[in-house]
């Protein structure tokens, strides 16, 4: 496949992970700050989204900025300014899924690459085109979608598409701030970050008591995540070969270490393919330190992959 070089981007929350991410084989990272993205790891705005821009390029590594919030009017205000800081940034592209995002990127960020990701409504070519030919480059594809949904569509997509490939999902998300209103009901309010990325809450439901579903609230609302985690580096050749452009490994709720050692995983795969499609073989060893990492209560799986869907 000559020419061929898939992409593996990974969001980072802080400077330290997009220097660790870029060191274990990732070519794009993913950033942003919580006010205009949602479920990012972690904020990096200011002079901090331009150092990450800068220690990227020095190496050869993309920064997409994630502008996936849902747009209020009120958001509407600063999106221009905030658009044209990222180009002058430098950012090479932005995800976004409101089409407020893209019209006022054409105007006032023209040079910033528009990747449009619509969480689990991306699920078809013509809509993906589309979006493609009103000025995106990229659909991130919906991670409901199976493995022969994904490989089929890549004949008919005018665009780049993107895969997710490693971590877990988002599952469900509110505005409403659930888990205060819960405490606050039970006559325990909490207040400020106690609800958080980093508080390490879950939900259990009564007739699966052995899977636990991470929670948090931050600005933008409730978000709960699935109980298991995406593993399909076993197929990853499958969309390897059906010319998928991008993968995504999702950092979300993990430590720095696993990360880190996902990407290396994937990274070793998918040289081994590009450089050698016809004798590619998976090693069951590329997996080792992250099974070792891996946490026990969560399970890896092959999510929707191998699953008939019904939206």
């Amino acid at each position: 496949m000559e020419g061929y070089k898939p992409e593996l981007i990974a969001p980072a929350g802080s400077l330290a992970e997009v220097e660790a991410y870029i060191s274990a084989g990732a070519t794009a990272v993913l950033i942003g700050e919580d006010l205009y993205g949602m479920r990012l790891p972690g904020e990096l705005k200011g002079d901090e989204l331009v150092q990450a821009v800068n220690i990227a390029h020095n190496q050869g590594v993309k920064v997409v900025v994630s502008v996936n919030n849902l747009m209020s009017n009120e958001l509407l205000k600063g999106l221009p300014a905030y658009l044209r800081s990222l180009e002058e940034a430098g950012v090479d592209a932005i995800e976004f899924g409101d089409p407020a995002v893209l019209s006022i990127a054409k105007e006032d960020a023209p040079s910033l690459k528009l990747h449009w990701n619509a969480e689990m409504t991306s699920t078809n070519y013509a809509t993906a085109n589309y979006w493609g030919r009103k000025g995106a480059s990229r659909v991130v594809l919906a991670r409901e979608l199976n493995m022969d949904e994904i490989v089929g569509m890549m004949p008919h997509l005018e665009i780049e598409a993107q895969a997710q490939i490693h971590g877990m999902t988002n599952i469900y998300h509110s505005k409403r701030r659930l888990v205060a209103s819960y405490m606050l009901h039970q006559g325990r309010p909490v207040e400020g970050e106690d609800l958080g990325l980093h508080r390490g809450l879950f939900l259990i439901e009564e007739e699966r008591k052995e899977e636990k579903f991470p929670i948090y609230e931050d600005i933008n609302g409730t978000h709960i995540m699935s109980s298991d985690d995406i593993c399909i580096i076993e197929d990853l050749h499958l969309m390897l070969e059906a010319g998928v452009q991008s993968f995504k490994i999702e950092t979300l709720l993990k430590p720095a270490a696993y990360n880190v050692a996902a990407i290396k995983a994937y990274r070793q795969a998918m040289d081994s393919y590009v450089e050698a499609p016809e004798a590619y073989q998976y090693d069951e060893a590329w997996l080792e330190e992250v099974r070792r990492l891996q946490d026990p209560e969560r399970e890896l799986s092959f999510g929707f992959f191998y699953k008939e869907q019904v939206f």
